[in-house]
């Protein structure tokens, strides 16, 4: 009896690790209005800072602060805490991603992000950065995480 119940359980455990590889592959559906944003090719610089906390980003990325602007969510759909965890998760992999310049793309992964979780950065720099996350997975089609970036 013993022996059933563990090859079900084997068989259950296979076949929900084969339904999460394949909706890890999920593709992601972009609208016209990003693929408009991601054709940009005029270079935004945007400086993410909290006057507060004092702490700065800047990030230069065509077509950026239009879908910052037209597509993310506003300012106080998230809190502050979903975008720090979030944040913390990505950059992590970012970090990852930039030390390894043979297996990912170092055009996409140039520069390390210096973003320590004991900080309260403030919620602007928070919410921007998140949303350069989404804009970045979306437009290049990456994974900086387990979940699908959706706007």
């Amino acid at each position: 009896m013993k022996k059933i119940i563990f090859t079900l359980g084997v068989a259950i455990l296979f076949v929900l690790s084969l339904a999460n590889c394949t909706s890890a592959k999920q593709a992601i559906s972009v609208t016209d209005e990003e693929k408009a944003a991601f054709s940009q090719t005029e270079g935004d610089t945007i400086t993410i800072r909290d006057e507060k906390t004092e702490y700065e980003i800047i990030i230069i990325e065509p077509g950026f602060d239009f879908w910052l602007q037209s597509i993310a969510k506003p300012e106080g759909y998230y809190s502050q805490s979903f975008l720090e965890n979030r944040n913390r998760i990505m950059v992590i992999e970012w970090n990852q991603r930039v030390m390894q310049p043979y297996r990912y793309n170092s055009n996409l992964y140039e520069l390390r992000i210096d973003y320590d979780p004991n900080i309260d950065y403030g919620y602007e720099v928070n919410y921007k950065l998140y949303n350069y996350f989404i804009y970045f997975q979306r437009k290049y089609n990456q994974r900086l995480g387990p979940f699908v970036p959706r706007v």
